[in-house]
């Protein structure tokens, strides 16, 4: 017996896939850290985004709905303290634009904890995720077969989506890097860094849950 309808299943991947590749703050983040410190931190950036996707995920498929809702100023306070993190790194690159110069060693990230403390961060607080699964799962749910594989599959497969594209834009933004040698080059790096982190930032403060 089939565990999911197929035809609601592939119209799920589809559909899966859009999402995540709409630009939101998990992608700028991943592309901004990317471009700053290189494939290894942009890779961790996802490797977080992707665990706290499975966090939120999982905590909805075991009917925790509820809870996060219930949640919802811890949820608050944690997504203002990335707010302010993300905008103070913003201001640090935007900084770097006047004093930057040609392209040597970057400096990098105190550790890739950090990053990836960063990503969990940012997916969880991120309402797209959280819609996702309270309004989307449901609509490519067969109620003639059973909730949970259903429920199960659906989950392993956004997270295994969600992963494989952040980590193409982790690895197609790091090859991007090698373009900014020069100094300008260096400093208009620096400028779209923290444009994007800056960006995230905000995206975060005006996101409604």
């Amino acid at each position: 017996m089939l565990a999911v309808n197929p035809e609601l299943f592939a119209a799920y991947l589809f559909a899966t896939a859009v999402l995540i590749l709409m630009p939101g703050p998990i992608v700028t983040l991943v592309i901004a850290n990317s471009l700053a410190y290189g494939q290894r931190i942009g890779l961790a950036t996802v490797a977080g985004a992707s665990s706290g996707n499975a966090i939120l995920v999982a905590a909805g498929a075991l009917g925790l709905t509820t809870v996060l809702a219930l949640a919802a100023d811890l949820f608050e306070v944690l997504r203002w303290i990335g707010v302010a993190y993300l905008l103070y790194l913003g201001i640090k690159q935007w900084r770097a634009v006047f004093t930057a110069g040609a392209q040597g060693e970057a400096a990098p990230m105190k550790s890739h904890k950090g990053v990836f403390g960063q990503g969990v961060l940012v997916a969880i607080t991120n309402p797209k995720t959280i819609f996702f699964y309270a309004a989307f799962f449901p609509q490519f749910i067969d109620p003639a077969l059973a909730i949970g594989p259903q429920l199960l599959a659906m989950s392993i497969a956004f997270v295994i989506i969600a992963t494989t594209l952040d980590g193409l834009y982790a690895l197609l933004a790091s090859r991007a890097r090698g373009l900014f040698v020069s100094a300008r080059a260096n400093r208009v790096r620096h400028g779209i860094t923290g444009t994007l982190l800056i960006g995230t930032g905000v995206g975060l403060a005006l996101a409604r849950r």
